[in-house]
């Protein structure tokens, strides 16, 4: 099987955490959505329902979905496991977080990543920061990288130095939007559904990515104003033209069909919507096939 590094090629394997591991109970939920900047406490049992239906329709599509576990120094926020790693050619690269409250979940997740066979190639470290929802994989050998509040321009060298000379790593600088403490990553105005379609929301967009899409020949869907804060824009690709969005978003939903997609809408309230991590944030990738 090819190993294909990019965004939209069949989903084969993903790694994921449940709420069981991740939220644990009512009781831990109550003590960190405040200081973790939830817009409220999400529900456990409905969390689990959520998750669950989630993690089917990525399985009925081809997917092998494996679960991670429980781990010393995380929080809420070790559900959206796209952050802590990077994957590439060889296995994936830790990630540095950005954000205070979660720098234990890379090496908490390399660990448990080894245990189904994905092995660590190197880290991100020292002043460097990056998480994973700052890049986004255009072919096999180009990353785009965004530079925020979360993701910095040493992070981006180290990332660079680490993939070698086989892969470009283009950085893009992100606008400040709200500031330090929001969750604004690349992947917030940008996710690709195909090798030629990518849906975006082009006012936070710098223009350089907006120029690269279009000199790359990939057509962009627009998100429209009134469900950017509803993740309209955060659309996880389970193969070419197949991908899954969050309730709420009918007006993106449609744009995307008539450019030839098909979508899958799961109900998402308490594992996306309250803390700010989409489709693409619950999971992270580790392969995908031609």
């Amino acid at each position: 099987m090819t190993v294909r590094f990019d965004e939209v090629s069949p989903l084969k394997r993903v790694l994921m955490r449940p709420p069981q591991a991740a939220f644990c109970s009512e009781q831990r939920i109550g003590a960190q959505w405040r200081d973790l900047a939830y817009h409220s406490a999400p529900d456990f049992a409905a969390s689990v329902r959520e998750f669950d239906v989630f993690t089917k329709l990525l399985s009925d599509a081809g997917a092998d979905v494996l679960l991670l576990d429980e781990g010393e120094g995380l929080s809420l926020d070790g559900l959206y496991v796209r952050d802590a790693s990077i994957v590439c050619p060889g296995g994936i690269i830790k990630a540095a977080m950005g954000k205070p409250q979660r720098m234990m979940e890379p090496e908490v997740n390399a660990v448990q990543a080894e245990r189904h066979g994905v092995s660590t190639i190197g880290g991100i470290t020292g002043a460097g920061r990056v998480e994973g929802g700052d890049l986004v994989w255009i072919d096999h050998a180009t990353l785009l990288a965004g530079h925020t509040y979360r993701t910095n321009p040493e992070g981006i060298a180290q990332l660079q130095e680490v993939l070698g000379p086989g892969v470009t790593v283009l950085g893009f600088h992100m606008p400040h939007y709200k500031g330090p403490g929001d969750v604004f990553h690349l992947m917030s105005v940008l996710s690709p559904i195909a090798a030629d379609l990518a849906l975006v929301y082009r006012p936070l967009m710098p223009v350089a990515l907006v120029e690269f899409l279009q000199a790359r020949g990939i057509a962009m869907v627009d998100v429209p104003d009134d469900e950017f804060a509803s993740m309209g824009c955060n659309v996880l690709a389970v193969g070419p033209r197949h991908c899954v969005m969050v309730a709420g978003n009918a007006e993106t939903c449609a744009r995307l069909e008539r450019a030839g997609a098909q979508v899958h809408v799961i109900e998402a309230e308490n594992i996306c919507r309250k803390g700010e991590g989409g489709p693409t944030c619950l999971t992270r990738p580790i392969e995908r096939a031609a």
